[in-house]
């Protein structure tokens, strides 16, 4: 589905990826990503990705510490890992 018909579809929580399981964590991609802030009220408009993922870091009472790693995160449990430490 592309991104531009994000906005278009109603936004429930199945559509909200969910914090990865061990061993089986996946990359969200940008059209979750937007479903996501979506559901939290973020409107993604024409956010860049990393701008977005902070947005949804805040409004679920988190750092905005997306791409900031170094390659090394505590937090395992992040639905955005996987790219983080790629960043």
């Amino acid at each position: 589905m592309p991104a531009t018909k994000v906005a278009n579809k109603p936004v429930t929580k199945k559509h909200i990826a969910k914090k990865p399981t061990a061993g089986k964590s996946k990359r969200m991609s940008v059209p979750e990503i937007k479903m996501k802030a979506q559901y939290l009220g973020i409107d993604p408009g024409k956010m860049k990705k990393p701008e977005l993922i902070h947005a949804i870091q805040v409004a679920e009472g988190y750092s905005p510490c997306f791409g900031t790693s170094g390659g090394h995160c505590d937090y395992t449990g992040c639905c955005f890992i996987q790219d983080c430490l790629k960043s």
